[in-house]
């Protein structure tokens, strides 16, 4: 444990359990570029600049596919992180349950003797 109770370890899961899908989504959009020049092709006005967003998208094509491979492993391993430290919660959580579920079986002071103190012989 740290300082004032705090655990050492701190993994921000509300923040991990939206990065796969805004990993997945920063790839739809990456693979949308073709449409979305296309939707803008009419108030480009300049045929030239058109042409060269074309032959920009046609290049980009070989990176997308590999920044799109890389973004889905990033989110598929974003997403098993979430899933394995909660899992991991509720592993302790339960292990912590049955400890003090056993602990208070026991008779909860200790465990050992009647808890009238006679064992010292006065």
């Amino acid at each position: 444990m740290g300082s004032k109770g705090k655990s050492d370890l701190s993994i921000p899961l509300t923040d991990l359990e939206d990065y796969g899908s805004r990993l997945r989504s920063i790839k739809n959009r990456m693979n949308r570029t073709k449409k979305t020049f296309e939707s803008y092709k009419d108030d480009i006005g300049d045929g030239g600049v058109y042409d060269s967003l074309e032959d920009f998208e046609s290049n980009w094509e070989d990176g997308r596919e590999d920044i799109g491979q890389q973004l889905d492993q990033l989110a598929d391993l974003s997403d098993a992180v979430v899933r394995e430290f909660k899992k991991l919660d509720d592993d302790l959580a339960k292990e912590v349950n049955d400890a003090v579920k056993a602990g208070k079986g026991e008779g909860g002071k200790g465990g050992k003797g009647d808890g009238k103190g006679k064992g010292d012989g006065k």
